[in-house]
């Protein structure tokens, strides 16, 4: 594969690759754009089907972090992590090499906590490179795990929508179809039960769907069948490109609105989605919560307090796009990409 004719790469100011016998570390870094700042996003860890797979996902996922950064008001660029789930095992050498793969670009990527990551992995690569976040903090402070905060502006992003299509103030009474229940699907899965939504629910972990089904008051469906499920509102909590050409038809939503990154298959899976009428809530507008507080601890800008702040102002940018998407008669994510693409000089 040649990355200068991928699909997906969109100008990329630099595509690393990472290849560390020793430890078995094999790991891509893509920094879409440091117009705004320091390329910054989280890494991931996953079993991809092949390398091309691997850098696919590290090139939608770099530029998905250079608009989500600009959407969210912050001053940092786009980039993204992705370290390919071999043999090797996650040990502290394995960490520590990736530690230093971040620190030999000089500060250009920040890197936190992504699918198959967590804060105890972020402070192993803390020991080889200060460019991390995403690191335990105490209370009353910004950073740590991202995934609450994700999920708090995923809640207040698809309260907006909640708004803007059904015209209702808050979740009483509306069903929301929850694909995927990690640190973040959970974590909205009880947002929206205490808010009064009826809940539908699927993971790949069978029981874990099932405890939240008893602990929310919801029911568990099959992974195959979330999409199909008849509710009001749809929020992909699993990983991207669920949204094409085959399932598009088969939903019975109003909304999609989730934490998932790169929701849409191709660029022609928003318009499907608005031709069908149904609203879109952009996935790098409405997740933007946990990038926000890992840059608030990055930077040492605020504290909890302000980054909930921060996080509220999601559901006001989400309701402008919402507007303008029915003013000019356009789907929501194209939008959001123009919206974008002017914030980083594009």
């Amino acid at each position: 594969m040649a990355v200068f004719d991928a699909v997906d790469f969109d100008a990329h100011e630099g595509v690393h690759f990472f290849d560390n016998p020793k430890t078995g570390l094999k790991a891509i870094i893509a920094i879409h754009s440091t117009h705004l700042g320091p390329a910054a996003g989280g890494t991931r860890y996953w079993s991809y089907d092949s390398d091309v797979a691997a850098i696919t996902d590290a090139l939608r996922l770099s530029r998905g972090m250079s608009y989500k950064n600009a959407m969210a008001g912050l001053p940092m660029g786009g980039g993204k992590g992705v370290i390919l789930k071999t043999r090797a095992p996650k040990d502290e050498a394995f960490l520590e090499s990736f530690g230093r793969a971040i620190d030999s670009l000089g500060g250009r990527y920040v890197t936190a906590e992504d699918v198959g990551m967590s804060d105890a992995d972020m402070v192993v690569i803390n020991r080889a490179t200060r460019h991390v976040s995403g690191l335990p903090v105490a209370g009353g402070q910004a950073g740590g795990n991202p995934g609450p905060s994700t999920a708090e502006g995923v809640f207040r992003g698809m309260r907006a929508a909640v708004r803007h299509k059904l015209g209702k103030g808050g979740f009483e009474g509306v069903h929301v179809a929850i694909q995927g229940l990690g640190s973040v699907g959970y974590a909205l899965a009880g947002k929206l039960a205490a808010a009064g939504a009826t809940l539908t629910v699927a993971d790949i972990d069978e029981a874990r769907a099932g405890r939240a089904a008893a602990e929310f008051g919801g029911r568990a469906v099959a992974v195959d069948a979330i999409m199909t499920v008849e509710a009001d509102v749809l929020a992909p909590c699993a990983l991207g490109a669920t949204l094409d050409a085959r399932t598009i038809p088969q939903l019975e939503v109003a909304i999609v609105a989730g934490a998932a990154n790169n929701q849409l298959a191709t660029p022609e899976d928003g318009p499907r989605l608005f031709e069908r009428g149904i609203l879109y809530a952009p996935d790098y507008v409405i997740n933007a919560g946990g990038i926000i507080n890992v840059v608030a601890e990055y930077l040492g800008d605020g504290d909890a307090d302000a980054v909930l702040a921060r996080i509220a102002r999601i559901e006001d940018r989400l309701a402008d796009i919402f507007v303008e998407s029915d003013r000019t008669a356009t789907s929501t994510d194209q939008v959001a990409d123009r919206m974008a693409r002017r914030l980083i000089g594009r």
